[in-house]
């Protein structure tokens, strides 16, 4: 995997990169990915707006900015995403801010479909959710840790949704952007640094 990872970083982006792509293919009405149609398009036309909102809405916890600080050493955040993605656009931004809150990590962008190999070591029930934040030791390129595609109560909240309607459709997907809209990125913040302070310290 150690070959696979070092490739991944070597085709990856930064946040501004990533956007900058998004962006330039919707100009020539494409999106992200392998699969092209309409809808993805649309999905990604909404994903840019939501993402402008979070750049200039979220604000981080006096206490996470505190333990990215105060991290031990540095780590790279590869990040398996698309920007058709409506929980990576929610998610992203919001490891956007963190990362650029300490000098202890620094955050790349994969395309998913581009990088199915590496998609492959970290698969959610068998499926290929995204985003994926792998945390990695910079100087050995191990994953250390890694979390996604959402935060626990979201996951919660489509899991229930699903039980009692058989299936996630349209108001399935507007519950779970009304939650993310609600939540600030607070649940985002606080998993990831639990995380981080469970596995790196």
């Amino acid at each position: 995997m150690k070959d696979i990872i070092e490739k991944s970083i070597q085709s990856s982006l930064s946040y501004s990169e990533y956007r900058n792509l998004i962006s330039s293919l919707l100009a020539e009405g494409k999106s992200t990915g392998h699969v092209q149609n309409e809808d993805l398009r649309h999905y990604s036309e909404l994903n840019v707006a939501r993402m402008n909102r979070i750049e200039k809405t979220v604000e981080l916890l006096p206490e996470v900015v505190l333990t990215l600080e105060q991290l031990p050493k540095k780590y790279i955040w590869l990040v398996l995403s698309e920007g058709w993605c409506g929980d990576a656009a929610n998610i992203v931004p919001v490891l956007h801010k963190m990362a650029e809150a300490t000098a202890q990590i620094e955050l790349r962008i994969v395309l998913r479909d581009e990088h199915d190999d590496l998609m492959q070591y970290f698969l959610t029930n068998g499926g290929k959710a995204i985003p994926k934040l792998l945390v990695l030791d910079t100087e050995t390129l191990d994953v250390v840790a890694d979390w996604g595609p959402r935060p626990q109560e979201a996951k919660q909240l489509i899991l229930d949704y699903k039980a009692a309607h058989g299936v996630v459709d349209e108001p399935a997907k507007i519950a779970l952007q009304k939650w993310y809209v609600q939540n600030k990125g607070v649940a985002i913040q606080k998993e990831v640094v639990n995380l981080l302070t469970s596995k790196l310290v």
